[in-house]
């Protein structure tokens, strides 16, 4: 492909001469002859900073924001983000043209969420492109991932993927991230769905104002929406939205609407609304988050015209979600050990109210926070989780650069106002045998905040730390 050709649906000025390129890169680590290296202006680093290192190791020509002098073909334009997204888009054909595309973003439920429209729409009999934060797939196919939404040239080749795979429908987690880093950019979502807003991520997006505008950039580029109407950001999500709405709640007035709520260990059952239909669903995931999940998803198959039939088929006979209360095998012992992605304040306590429900021992927490990510969380985690548990067990998460101790206090600083029992084990290992050997009789053990991730980020680096494989080992099954 020529330069020319490749830079065509983006605004630019070529400098330097016409030539033949072939990959769009942008980590000069991946480089190799005769590919276009895109210099990506990140949060933590300068991408124009690494060009001459992607020259040297064959670039054929550079994607810049500012002329650089180095001596080769070089793609001028005013966003490097945005241009790559919409050079990728092209490179591989606009594969999103070719399919329905669904896009759920929010704070918590959107992996659950997504997992039950694959649900409805496989009973749909439609092929299914699913993209998210546990893995890729198309179909029964698993893709490794290492990003809830792609960086926009690897996004634009996994739909390109799918779209060769005969996918009719893709689904996909959009963080709030994607959506500020513009690695969604061109693609124009069937239906974009919200599940919810609470404190997370401010590490990157600095307030909570600016967490929400990210969110909502998800309907400039959606056909339609679907949103959380018990959401206390909700009519600000809908507000100035020049596209059809429809809406999903419990407590507030909405298009969808679930009653006659029962959770039980089981999963839940409701009466399902909508317009003058009343049906009984029973979806086997306890917790009343549950319900939001599955009148979300439903609200959504039902903004594409799909059948009611279909939606209750698919959420009543779907499989658990990896880390998402997950129970996990304790053999003959008679206490139960659950697995939970949880690692917001919101999503802990959500899990803790759910687990009340149907306890009839104690609760134990076993949790930690991520290093290098929102700090005013994790004393509010504390205290949740002091709240909602008999006992808790802080522990490490994924330090990754932060001194594991220095989270792990200042979680306890919201422990101690709750007033809840507690002991620190910094060893995530050492602290689930503490958890299993200290055991009683009908306890449940939470293990949150890790759920299907089987890595601890550790200093930069990543290093095995499968929880279902630590527990089964501690346990001898």
């Amino acid at each position: 492909m020529l330069l020319s050709e490749l830079a065509r649906p983006t605004r630019h000025e070529l400098i330097g001469r016409d030539v033949e390129v072939k990959e769009l890169i942008y980590n000069s680590r991946k480089v190799k002859n005769g590919d276009v290296f895109c210099c990506i202006v990140g949060t933590f680093a300068d991408g124009h900073k690494y060009a001459q290192q992607a020259v040297d190791a064959g670039a054929a020509a550079l994607v810049v924001e500012r002329k650089l002098d180095i001596d080769v073909p070089q793609i001028l334009v005013e966003d490097t983000r945005i241009a790559m997204a919409e050079m990728a888009a092209a490179y591989y054909g606009y594969p999103s043209r070719e399919m329905q595309m669904i896009g759920v973003t929010g704070t918590n439920g959107k992996t659950s969420t997504t997992y039950m429209l694959k649900a409805i729409a496989e009973r749909m009999g439609k092929k299914v492109g699913l993209i998210g934060t546990i893995r890729n797939m198309i179909g029964d196919i698993i893709i490794d991932t290492e990003r809830t939404t792609p960086e926009s040239v690897d996004l634009q080749r996994i739909l390109r993927q799918m779209k060769d795979e005969k996918a009719d429908v893709v689904i996909m987690e959009v963080s709030s991230h994607s959506l500020d880093q513009k690695r969604v950019h061109g693609i124009e979502y069937d239906v974009g769905e919200f599940t919810n807003l609470t404190q997370d991520h401010l590490d990157y997006h600095k307030t909570f104002e600016n967490y929400f505008n990210a969110k909502k950039l998800l309907f400039k580029q959606s056909r339609m929406a679907v949103i959380n109407r018990d959401d206390p950001y909700a009519d600000r999500m809908m507000e100035g939205l020049d596209i059809p709405v429809m809406t999903f709640g419990i407590r507030e007035k909405a298009d969808v609407t679930a009653s006659e709520i029962d959770i039980t260990t089981r999963g839940v059952q409701f009466d399902f609304n909508y317009k003058n239909i009343t049906s009984r669903f029973n979806v086997p995931i306890p917790g009343l988050f549950s319900v939001f999940n599955a009148i979300g998803a439903a609200t959504v198959a039902l903004s594409l015209g799909w059948n009611l039939d279909s939606i209750k088929y698919g959420l009543e006979h779907m499989m658990s979600v990896s880390g998402r209360l997950e129970p996990l095998p304790t053999g003959k012992n008679e206490f139960t050990v659950l697995l939970d992605y949880a690692h917001t304040p919101d999503a802990l306590e959500n899990v803790l109210k759910t687990v009340r429900g149907f306890a009839t021992g104690r609760i134990v927490t076993l949790f930690g926070c991520g290093g290098d990510r929102d700090h005013a969380k994790r004393p509010i985690m504390g205290e949740i989780a002091g709240r909602f548990s008999d006992f808790a067990i802080v522990t490490s998460d994924n330090p990754r650069t932060e001194n594991p101790m220095d989270i792990i206090n200042s979680i306890v600083d919201g422990v101690k106002k709750s007033g809840c029992e507690y002991v620190v084990i910094e060893n995530r290992r050492e602290a689930i045998e503490y958890a299993l050997k200290n055991a009683r009789k009908n306890d449940v053990i939470i293990l949150a905040g890790k759920g299907h991730e089987n890595y601890q980020e550790i200093n930069g680096g990543k290093h095995h730390f499968d929880e279902k494989e630590i527990v089964a080992e501690i346990l001898g099954l």
